[in-house]
């Protein structure tokens, strides 16, 4: 049985964004007795840049509200709270000492952020916290200490699992075989979505529409997706629209079917974004009060979650025996 792990970072609401091109496909893959999934709220990697504690909590229950609002079953998964797994912590620090300093120096982040530094003619690494240098190195252990067979990411994010797989292999070298080496999946339809201004929807630009907004809040983001200049009746392309691509996610393929034909007769822009929004509000008007009632219950989202680190500290505390063992340490 292969592991497929997936985490989220909280730094913000969860976004359309999110769902689409991590949440969903996580949830599907999640439907293949041949899989064993493993869903974490990331929220170590959050304090890279929420370093607020009240907001960092509510952040971090608000991924994992989202993903049992949108149909994870903690019975069937092991989901958890990166902060309660000690053993990834520990993990990290041992990875560290196999991490060259030129691949952290390569990491994409780290080198946008230098860019920027640059370009506004700071210091190289004004702003950067070793945190954020050694990000890669964190994520390497979330994701070899579960022996995580493939994990779903964004494009954006494949360099972070060649690292992982790259820093195995060094430690697979040094001690023996060891670490599962990782393998991406990329959705390649929905690798890259746009925002409501066309950019890639990031919470960075502000450009995303937040998923359990309520029905107006939602309605208004909408209208504010930038479309072209084409008139009303005259054809439109669905294949070169955020709107329509939008619309694909959540409705039925024959509602599909029909917003195609209604591109192709000409739609106006202002009944596209209607149509949008009725689809999408009725698929989330389920998970919306879902997410809501467990935002309510702080309680019962830690009862949650504690269970699920019990469960993958099954896993953890034995490997984490094993590791220590290898590399000349007491086995205690």
């Amino acid at each position: 049985m292969k592991t497929v792990l997936t985490g989220i970072k909280p730094t913000g609401k969860i976004h359309l964004g999110n769902y689409i091109g991590a949440i969903k496909p996580a949830l599907q893959l999640a439907t293949n007795p041949d899989y064993q999934p493993v869903y974490f709220v990331a929220d170590y990697h959050g304090l890279t840049k929420t370093q607020n504690a009240n907001e960092l909590r509510e952040l971090s229950m608000g991924v994992a509200a989202s993903w049992l609002a949108l149909g994870l079953d903690p019975e069937k998964v092991i989901f958890y709270r990166q902060s309660d797994i000690p053993e990834i912590f520990e993990l990290s620090w041992i990875l560290a000492c196999f991490s060259p300093k030129g691949l952290m120096n390569r990491a994409h982040a780290y080198k946008a952020l230098v860019d920027q530094n640059k370009l506004a003619d700071k210091e190289p690494d004004d702003g950067v916290n070793m945190g954020i240098f050694t990000y890669p190195i964190l994520m390497a252990a979330d994701i070899l200490m579960f022996q995580s067979n493939l994990v779903p990411v964004g494009k954006d994010q494949i360099q972070h699992v060649e690292i992982a797989r790259d820093i195995a292999e060094h430690f697979n070298k040094n001690y023996g075989e060891t670490f599962t080496l990782p393998e991406f999946i990329v959705e390649e339809e929905t690798a890259v979505l746009p925002g409501l201004d066309g950019r890639k929807m990031s919470k960075s630009y502000n450009n995303t529409i937040p998923l359990f907004e309520n029905e107006d809040s939602l309605y208004k983001l909408i209208k504010k997706i930038k479309t072209d200049s084409t008139p009303p009746n005259e054809p439109k392309d669905p294949n070169d629209s955020i709107i329509f691509s939008l619309y694909n996610e959540f409705a039925t393929p024959d509602q599909v079917q029909r917003m195609r034909e209604e591109y192709a007769n000409g739609i106006g822009w202002g009944d596209a974004k209607k149509e949008l929004f009725s689809v999408m509000n009725a698929f989330l008007e389920g998970p919306r009060e879902k997410y809501n009632e467990l935002m309510a219950a702080p309680n019962q989202l830690n009862e949650i979650l504690m269970a699920g680190a019990e469960k993958a500290r099954k896993k953890s505390v034995p490997f984490m025996k094993e590791i220590r063992k290898k590399i000349g340490l007491n086995n205690m």
